[in-house]
């Protein structure tokens, strides 16, 4: 695809971010109605999550009616174009019904099937409305944050790394992932916990963590957020040669990648069950 092409996609993606995360700002305003829960009752979707995906859906499908969708709140779509847009409304649900400001809506498109193992992302945009933050990236035409070109932070030794994981909301998984953190909190500089992976791997590619990792993924949680972290200059993957995928997602500087892969490896055999996804 030619970069004239990723750039109108790109356009896309930013606007209905733009669009949809005031849409989601101001509903966080009015107040936060849980309207079901999901793998467990601490996974909770709101009202706000249904509206904002929909008004994604209608925008999208307005500009680029041949397209497919692959949203987190409703129904997939196949295309006919060969593209997709992989949509989270509001990554960070239970922070957005806590009022924390770390939640965004994140927008991406890619050329293939909606499978991060093979997909090829275009475009993507991550936007969290509560600190006007508008990260954005094209493939081959880097990664933005409100217009400032970011890039990773290399040369930093495992020590003196600062990391980002997430938690399951599985309380069996989740002990098991406390014991990987155990084992890892002592060889860095620290963990972070924020509750938004997209707004994770963002962070990567700005410099705020330097690596982020995570297992039990879906799609919609990375799509965007990767691409952002590779046009940073980010390795992202998972174990040995892997892609990310449900498994496990990794993102950081390929030099700090090189170092941690290893050791997260060894914890993740010690510590996680083959089906802990």
């Amino acid at each position: 695809m030619t970069p004239s092409a990723t750039t109108e996609l790109l356009t896309l993606a930013q606007e209905t971010a733009m669009v949809a995360g005031e849409l989601a700002r101001r509903r966080r305003a009015e107040g936060v109605q849980i309207a079901a829960s999901k793998s467990s009752p601490e996974d909770v979707v709101t009202l706000a999550d249904r509206e904002t995906e929909a008004l994604i859906r209608g925008l999208l499908a307005d500009a680029r009616p041949d397209d497919g969708f692959y949203g987190e709140e409703s129904t997939a779509t196949a295309g006919t174009s060969g593209l997709t847009w992989v949509v989270d409304p509001i990554d960070g649900t239970v922070n957005y019904l806590y009022g924390i400001p770390c939640y965004a809506v994140s927008i991406a498109v890619v050329e293939g099937d909606a499978d991060p193992t093979s997909w090829s992302a275009l475009a993507g945009a991550v936007r969290n409305p509560a600190i006007d933050e508008l990260f954005s990236a094209r493939s081959g035409g880097g990664a933005h944050l409100n217009g400032r070109a970011l890039q990773v932070t290399s040369g930093v030794p495992l020590s003196l790394a600062l990391f980002g994981t997430g938690f399951s909301y599985d309380s069996v998984r989740r002990t098991r992932q406390a014991k990987v953190l155990h084992g890892l909190i002592s060889r860095v500089r620290d963990v972070r916990r924020m509750g938004a992976a997209s707004l994770d791997l963002c962070s990567v590619a700005a410099g705020r963590l330097d690596l982020y990792y995570e297992r039990g993924l879906h799609p919609w949680d990375h799509a965007a957020g990767a691409l952002v972290a590779r046009e940073a200059g980010a390795r992202v993957g998972a174990f040995g040669a892997d892609r990310e995928g449900l498994s496990l997602l990794i993102a950081a500087a390929p030099d700090l990648y090189a170092t941690a892969e290893p050791l997260l490896a060894n914890l993740f055999e010690q510590f996680m069950a083959d089906d802990d996804i």
